[in-house]
């Protein structure tokens, strides 16, 4: 089993000196309370409970899974104590509005909190960060009577929260649900049909669920304009707050699944549950978005944290696993054989994941403060926040997801035959990573999001923006002689996005199928790219410290070395990516559906 430990140095790195949390907390209104010792003390707080509480559970969800029980669902042992430990120590509440008991801390200090729970113990992070998006939604679209009801417990983590998209005959093509809301006398509505596939839908961790589902009104329009979002509780809420009679929403099975074997992935029915809207009727799949950007962050973090555990599992392994010698001669003489760290292709593995690990971190941390300025910002800078969110979260969501699960691979590759057993975790890191490239919409999704409708959607004003912002950052560093392998790399690498862009805009024009030909490789071209700028901004900072490195860890060296790395084995993989997306959709379409069979 992988011993986690909390990559604080790292996480402060990103915080503090990459990103300079402090100087942006002291810009935020009401963060006083974000010092530089608060935070720290609270990565640490948080570091102690995900490693002694959560990441020992982590194996036993795995093998214990979640049991269906007439209707109900046992989550594996111990995760149940360790939620009420966590609702304790007051996490649910951290970044939440002080007017429904939260403690007012900026939303982007959940974010490294929900990478340490999510690395330590995915599928036991699922319950509360669930509850982050409709928490998010009711906050942005509810009423204030429905704030007043649902959030002061949804914020002090004493109830969970899902979100209900999903039905057996229509995933990611939300304009073909069933599911249905009669409108009552005295305002509510009576939800009728069945939800598949959601996550955390049914357990014994909270004594409530606040379900947020998408139905269709009795006079609605078709397709996805016709769609309303309604709040059903799974308890009915009594007038003085408390739970009451069980809602008529129920559990008719939970999956059997590759991974996350910890977390309950319900069929939820709906036969009559007394439901409210939130937000206007038929706007529904408008105000679900607020969860649905949320829940995208939310799996992009999924992606950085099956790297991380990859990554210290593998390494642990490398250093003390002995095997052969260095090509170059012994490294262990007084053994039988060297620690297979010493050998290329090892490294080869380690070092992909470490980047991919690291540099997840920043784009993530990146994105949380952008999340901040869009809340508290003045108007200009919420529209510049916006226009980046926009463009980054499909980029984080799919490159990141896909990275870590390449990752999670390595990290049974680097284990050898031991990776493919049990008892070290690498593979049920492999399971558990799979499922985050299909979640909240698939890579494809995210792929033709990025290209159609965020970027030629916006005649690509969307990426200039985020283009200018890295040429400011290579111009401040063109006359940097120990910079130029960076910035010259990266300098290039935008002119070609951008050249690439108006090539396959152009393509369109003449074949609209030269989108979804194209998108998957102009998705992930585009994360190495965004990826580069992180570990060229990383390789600034480094170079400025590294000669003050004098702690022993060698911290500000092996950033520079990986930033190396990244810029001559990983930022190359764009190269096939533009070759692939150029070469057209002929390549895919001109086969007739018949050939394909054999």
């Amino acid at each position: 089993m992988t011993d986690y430990r909390a990559p604080l140095r790292d996480m402060r790195f990103v915080m503090h000196e990459l990103l300079d949390y402090p100087s942006h907390y002291a810009a935020l209104p009401q963060a006083d309370d974000a010092s530089p010792d608060v935070v720290d003390a609270i990565l640490d707080e948080a570091s102690r409970f995900c490693e002694q509480v959560l990441a020992p559970l982590n194996a036993v969800g795995d093998q214990e899974g979640c049991r269906w029980e007439a209707g109900q669902v046992v989550t594996p042992t111990g995760f149940k104590a360790a939620y009420q430990q966590y609702v304790e120590g007051g996490w649910p509440s951290l970044a939440h509005d002080e007017e429904w008991g939260g403690q007012g801390l900026p939303e982007s200090l959940a974010t490294p909190i929900s990478e340490l729970t999510s690395t330590a113990n995915w599928a036991w992070s699922m319950y509360p960060q669930l509850s982050h998006g409709a928490m998010n939604t009711l906050s942005a679209h509810g009423t204030d009577a429905q704030k007043a009801r649902y959030l002061t417990k949804l914020v002090s983590g004493e109830w969970t929260g899902t979100m209900c998209l999903t039905e057996a005959h229509c995933g990611t093509d939300l304009g073909l649900l069933r599911a249905r809301a009669e409108p009552q006398a005295d305002g509510s509505y009576r939800i009728h049909g069945s939800k598949i596939f959601i996550s955390a839908g049914e357990h014994d961790m909270a004594e409530n669920i606040v379900h947020i589902v998408l139905a269709r009104l009795p006079d609605a329009p078709a397709g996805t304009k016709g769609i309303s979002l309604f709040i059903v509780p799974k308890c009915v809420v009594n007038d003085d707050g408390s739970p009451g009679d069980a809602n008529a929403v129920s559990c008719g099975s939970i999956e059997h699944k590759m991974g996350i074997h910890g977390n309950a992935t319900c069929v939820l029915n709906f036969d009559g549950a007394e439901g409210f809207l939130i937000g206007p009727p038929n706007r529904g799949l408008n105000c679900m978005f607020t969860f649905m950007n949320s829940a995208r962050l939310g799996t992009a973090m999924q992606g950085l944290a099956h790297s991380e555990l990859a990554f210290q599992g593998a390494l642990s392994y490398a250093r003390e696993r002995l095997q052969m010698r260095a090509l170059s001669g012994p490294k262990n003489p007084d053994g039988p054989a060297d620690p297979i760290i010493v050998h290329p292709d090892v490294r080869r593995m380690l070092l992909t994941q470490k980047a991919f690990a690291e540099g997840g971190r920043m784009l993530l941390y990146y994105a949380a403060k952008l999340l901040d300025v869009t809340a508290h910002g003045s108007e200009s800078d919420r529209a510049h926040a916006d226009a980046k969110l926009a463009l980054l979260t499909p980029i984080a969501k799919a490159f990141l997801t896909e990275t870590g699960f390449e990752s999670a691979n390595h990290g049974i590759q680097v284990l050898g035959g031991h990776g493919y057993i049990q008892e070290w975790g690498m593979e049920q890191n492999v399971r558990d990573s799979r499922i985050s490239m299909l979640y909240e919409g698939t890579t494809g999704i995210q792929a033709l999001d990025l290209l159609g409708r965020k970027v030629l959607g916006s005649q690509g004003e969307l990426l200039k923006g985020f283009l200018n912002e890295v040429h400011v950052f290579c111009g401040a560093h063109s006359d940097n002689p120990a910079m130029a392998e960076f910035v010259g790399a990266l300098a290039q690498k935008l002119q070609e996005w951008g050249e690439v862009t108006q090539q396959l805009g152009a393509n369109a024009l003449k074949d609209p199928e030269e989108i979804g030909a194209a998108s998957v490789d102009y998705l992930m071209y585009s994360g190495y790219i965004v990826s580069a700028w992180f570990w060229a901004q990383a390789a600034a900072i480094a170079l400025q410290k590294i000669d003050d490195d004098d702690d022993g860890t060698g911290f500000y060296a092996a950033k520079l070395d990986t930033a190396r790395f990244y810029f001559q084995r990983l930022l190359p993989r764009t190269e096939g990516h533009k070759a692939a997306m150029l070469s057209g959709a002929g390549n895919l379409m001109s086969l007739d559906a018949e050939h394909f069979a054999f």
